[in-house]
């Protein structure tokens, strides 16, 4: 479509006075494809005309009538638009070579090029098993940082693992009274959690044992040899039990900078808000009074001298800038923490930091289940684990019902059951919550990543049938493909650059997921309506290339939400 764009942009800079790239960021798509394939609004011409923007569409289309482009052949008003419509043969033709050209990276480009941006995102809590609840700043986060990256911007995945925190001296409170060595190796971070579960029924009834706790943290801020070393381990056998569903997931990041990271930081932020004269002592306690700007106070730290977890985050944005320089600085976390950021925010622009406006909070809603609390190994807990595993067996079971001949069931079951967990998440605007029901995810037929990887597969089998040298570019035959579904689907096709950026600018995965399931629509409609192998000559070859094209598209499109195209089903 860009083509087109620059084609259009620069003809009717002839007619009016706008730029060319003006003309451009103006263009849009009609909400109806028989309004044209591309509209000018002519409202922004109707104050230095002096004419309603019906008229001026009108004297354009009639200054263009009779005339064609490169990419376009005719032109009508529409009301206050003038509408564009393609070349089918010249369009097709642009698009489909581009796409043969750019292979892989067809979609990507440079306009991020130079510029780093750190996306913290999954962040789970050390000594607590990974529950489901951290699926969607997981899964949205990481597809962030792919189509980040696509655009050519450094992405800089960020796991801001909550490691710090008066839970830790209840951790070793309870390890110390009731922990088993064996048992604690057996099954380290579900072992840890259920210690942490018992400490709090047995508190109810006994609350020196938070005196307990609070001194053994005390210890643990203050260095203490033993204490160090017993949180030392708690999170390095966490991590290790999150490196296996990261490695799972195809996922990894750059740091895992917890909270713990940025204590020897803390006395300089403190420092630093009393000098700007943003802080005043209450109580003992040392806040910032963001009431008149809408937003409750903020405590930076206690009247016992401890410092909460927004002081951590000042210091880890500051951080942030002067490690990457960031142009962007994304925080892939609940919606629940919308006022915090905004606090958070807010605290930053007060201490002059003009960067702040390049922090951007990317909020999400709750995951529910539709048959309701899933089988669960330790307190209230839906473990992501358990739910990657219940995904990839029903996936196995589904394969094995439809092609129980295939070679790597395996791996395909892997690739679809993943995908569906993934999809069943990113397809839909991330700020509202979602049920996930598994018979919709894994459907065959449904807004599904089964439902375009099928098509991907489909394509693939039907490539493994082609000649040889269906690979091979011709001009004549990507010019036959003038039928409406060929037209269409081509179309659809071209989009897929403007869809990553738009994704990428509303920090919406799902806008890119929700024009795949467009692309696999597109190509089933095609498939049903314009045979390929049973076409003759350069028809048959011009079909190949436009199939070849969409598989390219579907395989880059997942790639970009982390999802796997299996070859076979």
């Amino acid at each position: 479509m860009q083509k087109l764009k620059e084609e259009v942009g620069l003809l009717l800079s002839t007619y009016v006075s706008l730029e060319p790239a003006v003309i451009e960021e103006l263009l849009e798509a009609p909400p109806d494809p028989n309004f044209g394939d591309l509209a000018f609004p002519c409202f922004t011409l109707a104050k230095s005309y002096k004419k309603a923007p019906t008229q001026i569409s009108e004297e354009l289309a009639s200054a263009l009538a009779g005339k064609k482009g490169l990419y376009w052949n005719r032109v009508t008003a529409g009301g206050p638009y003038l509408n564009f419509f393609i070349a089918p043969e010249a369009y097709g033709r642009e698009v489909l070579r581009q796409i043969w050209e750019q292979g892989n990276h067809y979609g990507h480009s440079d306009i991020g090029k130079g510029r780093n941006v750190p996306i913290d995102y999954s962040s789970p809590n050390i000594a607590k098993p990974f529950g489901v609840g951290h699926i969607r700043s997981t899964v949205i986060g990481h597809a962030l940082y792919l189509i980040y990256k696509a655009l050519g911007y450094n992405s800089i995945g960020v796991n801001h693992l909550g490691d710090w925190g008066t839970q830790f001296g209840k951790l070793i409170v309870a390890f110390k009274r009731w922990g088993k060595e064996e048992e604690l190796l057996a099954d380290p971070v579900d072992y840890l959690y259920r210690l942490y579960v018992k400490f709090h029924q047995l508190a109810e009834a006994d609350p020196t044992l938070d005196d307990e706790a609070r001194a053994w943290f005390k210890k643990l801020e203050e260095d203490d040899s033993q204490a160090v070393d017993y949180w030392t381990r708690f999170r390095r056998l966490s991590l290790e039990n999150y490196a296996l569903i990261y490695d799972l997931l195809g996922i990894q990041f750059e740091h895992f900078h917890g909270e713990s990271h940025y204590n020897k930081m803390l006395d300089d932020v403190i420092k630093l808000v009393q000098e700007k004269g943003i802080a005043e002592e209450s109580e003992g306690a040392l806040i910032v009074d963001l009431e008149p700007y809408g937003l409750p106070p903020v405590m930076l730290r206690k009247k016992d001298g401890a410092t909460l977890y927004i002081t951590r985050d000042i210091a880890a944005a500051i951080y942030r800038k002067q490690t990457f320089d960031f142009a962007l600085s994304l925080y892939v976390v609940g919606a629940e923490q919308t006022l915090h950021f905004q606090q958070l925010f807010k605290i930053l622009e007060l201490l002059d930091f003009e960067w702040s406006k390049a922090c951007v909070h990317v909020p999400f809603g709750l995951i529910r289940f539709k048959e309701g609390k899933m089988s669960t190994r330790a307190g209230k807990i839906i473990l992501l684990e358990e739910v990657l595993e219940r995904s990839i067996t029903m996936a196995r079971e589904i394969i094995e019902e439809k092609n129980p001949d295939l070679a790597d069931k395996e791996r395909a079951a892997i690739a679809v059951g993943l995908g569906a967990v993934r999809f069943g998440d990113l397809s839909n605007d991330r700020i509202k919550n979602i049920e996930f029901d598994w018979e919709k995810v894994l459907d065959f037929s449904g807004e599904t990543a089964a439902y375009i990887q099928y098509a991907h597969a489909r394509i693939c089998s039907i490539l493994r049938k082609a000649s040889p040298g269906y690979g091979n570019w011709s001009d004549q035959a990507s010019s036959l493909l003038v039928k409406e579904e060929e037209v269409t689907l081509v179309k659809t096709l071209a989009i897929l650059p403007e869809k990553i950026i738009a994704a990428a600018e509303g920090y919406r995965p799902s806008i890119l997921a929700r024009y795949l399931v467009d692309v696999a629509r597109e190509f089933n409609r095609f498939y049903h309506n314009c045979p390929v192998l049973s076409s003759a000559g350069e028809l048959q070859q011009g079909r190949l290339l436009l199939i070849g094209a969409t598989r390219q598209v579907i395989a880059n499109g997942l790639a970009l939400l982390g999802i796997e195209t299996p070859e076979e089903m």
